[in-house]
């Protein structure tokens, strides 16, 4: 039987789909090219954004043409769906459709009854569940309602097959609450990863070639695991906090000797950002000098609106704390423009951050009101407004990335070989340990390996080097 994923959001919705198709390969499922000729569809849904939402309910419209096609219902309509009526008379079964995610979790109790065309509606707590929606694809009973009442539980594993960088996740839900944000309705209260079970994670990866481990989270250095009392090397600590886990982490991967050499992590809050995370970092060469700190805005009027919890002066100074200590470390971020209340002042204040700070990249949004929040009750700025504001941060930030990747022309620097570049398939593509990619012309043997390479050029937002 074959299957065929949709992953739609952030990196624990990339982990989550991972699960669940380490899931259906180990019962002998194979992954199709198509929707259109896989017995099972899966479509991970994000709600972070309305326009995730309005992109997952576009394809929901198609898959309840596709399905019907699939059931001999309607005649085809275009070529894709006519590639699907040959597959069913060839002998095969109807498609079936499960969506899960944060879309699932939020829209819970009426999805079924506005989409009647989805087969299985699996929520954020549901997912352990799977096995069982497994067996009864495979077994042609009818489809069931999973129970989504239970507390959340990791999977064992959540790397994508084949890969030589995958995510590990270390922790489930948000407890900040943020005045913006749907993440802490749809995926709950923090609930952290017992420590051994991470490092049996990484142990897995390290059987699979894994070369790259991202640690994730909605929140991962408020992180508080439980150890085992003979993982401690202290038998009254029972509890460590993320600082902690990175320091056992990099201890576990020297004693194992894994092939994992980068451990990352996503995302940071700023305001549980000690300092002795920066201490691990700085001491510990297996974690990467790259650091994701979204600061979302840079005025503390619009960071309390928005319930961070930090002021601009404490976050310039957590800045100015991890660069002090760690002089190569490469800074990312998140901003939000054209939130409720923001003024013209408050915009100035925030390039102003941006130039103090000069971010490597950012990823920048304009906000849109997320029903259910508490900042959707707020009065709304103008789009164009929040446009316009948000293309004056782009352009500040465009020069910025071109400034801070524009350093290490010259420099000679360590690369994981990912692939072959789409670009020119005559040159490989990596990532250096700052999070940016670089191309090269080697031998595709290297793919999956760490190499030396040194940058001889920067071409838009990609370096270009040579093989030492």
């Amino acid at each position: 039987m074959t299957y065929f994923f949709e992953t739609y959001g952030c990196e624990m919705n990339i982990a989550e789909s991972a699960s669940v198709e380490q899931l259906l390969i180990a019962r002998g499922w194979k992954k199709s090219e198509s929707a259109q000729t896989a017995d099972l569809a899966i479509i991970n849904t994000c709600s972070v954004r309305e326009t995730a939402e309005n992109r997952i309910m576009g394809r929901l419209g198609w898959y309840s043409g596709l399905k019907a096609v699939r059931e001999c219902r309607i005649g085809a309509k275009t070529k894709m769906l006519e590639e699907a009526l040959e597959y069913v008379k060839d002998g095969a079964k109807p498609l079936t459709l499960v969506v899960m995610g944060c879309m699932a979790e939020r829209l819970l109790t009426d999805f079924q009854k506005d989409f009647p065309f989805v087969d299985y509606v699996v929520g954020t707590y549901a997912k352990h569940h799977f096995g069982e929606i497994i067996s009864a694809i495979e077994e042609g009973r009818p489809a069931f309602q999973p129970d989504d009442t239970e507390q959340y539980k990791f999977a064992s594993v959540s790397a994508e097959p084949g890969a030589f960088s995958t995510f590990l996740p270390i922790m489930h839900g948000c407890n900040n609450f943020c005045t913006y944000c749907i993440v802490p309705y749809v995926r709950g209260r923090e609930l952290s990863r017992p420590v051994d079970e991470i490092l049996r994670e990484f142990d897995v990866l390290a059987k699979y070639g894994v070369k790259e481990v991202t640690l994730i989270g909605q929140n991962v250095n408020s992180y508080q695991g439980v150890m085992s009392k003979g993982e401690c090397s202290s038998a009254d600590d029972t509890v460590v906090n993320f600082a902690g886990l990175l320091k056992i982490v990099a201890e576990h991967l020297r004693k194992t000797q894994s092939p994992v050499k980068w451990v990352r992590f996503m995302s940071s809050h700023p305001k549980d950002f000690t300092d002795d995370v920066i201490d691990v970092i700085a001491s510990e060469p297996v974690i990467c000098r790259h650091i994701h700190l979204p600061v979302q805005h840079g005025s503390t009027a619009v960071l309390e609106k928005m319930n961070r919890r930090y002021s601009r002066e404490q976050y310039l100074a957590l800045v100015e704390r991890i660069k002090a200590k760690i002089p190569d470390i490469s800074l990312t971020t998140d901003i939000m423009m054209g939130f409720p209340t923001e003024k013209e002042e408050d915009v100035e204040l925030t390039l102003d951050l941006m130039r103090q700070v000069k971010y490597e990249s950012a990823m920048m949004y304009y906000y849109n009101p997320r029903s259910g929040t508490p900042a959707a009750k707020m009065e709304q700025l103008p789009v164009e407004v929040r446009k316009e504001r948000l293309q004056r941060v782009i352009d500040l930030q465009l020069e910025h990335t071109q400034q801070q990747m524009s350093r290490r022309v010259g420099k000679t620097v360590t690369v994981l070989v990912e692939g072959v570049s789409r670009d020119n398939r005559d040159e490989l593509l990596g990532q250096i340990e700052q999070h940016e990619k670089i191309a090269f012309k080697a031998d595709k043997k290297l793919i999956g390996s760490f190499v030396n390479v040194k940058i001889e050029e920067l071409s838009g937002n990609t370096y270009r080097g040579v093989l030492v």
